[in-house]
């Protein structure tokens, strides 16, 4: 809310005392004024408010209407705000006279005119807070209209709550309203107004806690409706409605500042959670279109390529070129596996030829090489086996390896005769080579 100067007036006369508000007139009044003073110096630090009772208490006892007491000017000190609310004394003792009323309204109304013009900041706007639960059978119309168009001129607005007596207090305090709200009578009657309505009348019924009631009404709200006392336990009828705290999920901040809180974060992350569906979805939409209007582009130039075909079908046309595309690219990629095919036929012809070539010279060079390695064989196992005659042809050798084996007796004379005769048969080999070789 913007910074605001708010003086609160309080009604301690005699009339307070009646029950017919729990517990009592002047205790419903002073709760209902504790919510305001929280609301108002919560909703911005700079906010100032003060209290008047309407009832002076060094009034004398005989003379009711003595005139209003400044119990604190306009401030930000909520301990002393509070402090001055819970000291407002009953006061007007004794019988009023019947030519006066118990509060003078007018007066009460030019004193908080006083007070909020030394109020400490002068940047924010006046209100007053009126509070009435006495009769005004005497007050003139006159000079509530009167008060009304001062205020108007002052720049001050004022918001009445009126408590018990609506009968006789009703009409006489909603000429006061219309007045500061700058619309004359016959448009009030009508429920119309000249200007902006920035002053409100609410309406406590009796049994009903004006706390309750004006949670939801403007006064709290701080919008411009107009709140009139009809019917129902809402008191201020007119456009109050059930959202008076919305943003913080129906709670009063004042009643339960945590919940409030918690209730009002809840709400603004699923406010930001929808804000993300509902882009991706405009987003998803956008690239549906996108695709669409592509298509409709392409299928326009094919229309245009295919000439006097396109202007009776855009699409098949389109569909058309698409197919004939798809057979070229088809008899292309035959034709190329034909030209790979002769290639590859001819290459393999080509390498046939040289490898048949290649396989007979291989072929010779293997036979060589095989004659050859069989030769070389056949010379090592003739050289093997001359040598394996020459070393059984020495005494020494073969008397080493009778000698090695076990239970053979080299010295046994059919041993020694069998060797001779073995020696001597190799000699005649030897000789009939050498004659043959001659």
């Amino acid at each position: 809310m913007p910074l605001e100067s708010c003086m609160i007036l309080l009604d301690n006369s005699q009339y307070m005392r009646n029950g017919d508000y729990l517990p009592t007139r002047m205790e419903a009044q002073s709760d209902a004024a504790n919510m305001i003073v929280s609301q108002k110096t919560q909703s911005n630090p700079e906010s100032t408010v003060g209290v008047i009772a309407m009832v002076s208490s060094t009034a004398p006892s005989s003379g009711g209407g003595a005139g209003a007491e400044l119990l604190v000017s306009p401030t930000d000190d909520l301990g002393k705000i509070l402090s001055a609310l819970h000291k407002v004394p009953l006061a007007g003792g004794g019988i009023t006279p019947p030519a006066k009323d118990a509060v003078d309204i007018a007066a009460s109304v030019q004193v908080a005119t006083l007070a909020l013009k030394h109020r400490r900041n002068k940047n924010g706007a006046q209100r007053i807070v009126l509070f009435v639960g006495s009769p005004l059978n005497n007050a003139d119309k006159k000079s509530l209209v009167k008060a009304g168009k001062q205020l108007k001129k002052n720049n001050v607005f004022i918001d009445v709550v009126c408590l018990g007596e609506l009968d006789v207090n009703e009409g006489k305090l909603r000429e006061l309203v219309d007045a500061a709200n700058g619309s004359s009578g016959s448009n009030a009657e009508g429920g119309e107004g000249e200007g902006e309505r920035n002053c409100h009348l609410v309406t406590i019924p009796a049994g009903v806690l004006p706390s309750d009631v004006l949670i939801s009404s403007p006064i709290l709200r701080g919008d411009g409706g107009y709140g009139s006392g009809g019917g129902g336990v809402g008191g201020g009828g007119g456009d109050m409605g059930d959202d008076a705290f919305a943003d913080f999920g129906g709670v009063d901040p004042s009643m339960d500042p945590e919940l409030a809180m918690a209730l009002r974060v809840s709400m603004e992350e699923e406010r930001a959670r929808q804000e993300r569906v509902a882009a991706a979805a405009a987003a998803a939409a956008n690239n549906e279109g996108g695709g669409e209007g592509d298509n409709a582009a392409l299928e326009g130039q094919g229309g245009n390529g295919v000439g006097a075909e396109g202007a009776t079908g855009g699409g098949d046309t389109m569909q058309d070129m698409n197919d004939e595309d798809a057979l070229l690219q088809q008899a292309l990629a035959m034709s190329m596996a034909e030209n790979q095919g002769d290639m590859v036929a001819a290459g393999d012809a080509s390498g046939n030829a040289g490898a048949a070539e290649g396989m007979d010279e291989d072929e010779d060079e293997d036979a060589a090489m095989q004659a050859a390695l069989a030769m070389s064989m056949q010379d090592d196992g003739e050289e093997k086996a001359a040598e394996e005659g020459a070393q059984f042809q020495d005494p020494q050798f073969v008397n080493q390896l009778l000698g090695s084996m076990p239970g053979v007796d080299p010295n046994d004379p059919a041993i020694q005769e069998a060797l001779r005769k073995a020696n001597e048969d190799a000699r005649k080999k030897d000789d009939d080579k050498d004659e043959s070789k001659e």
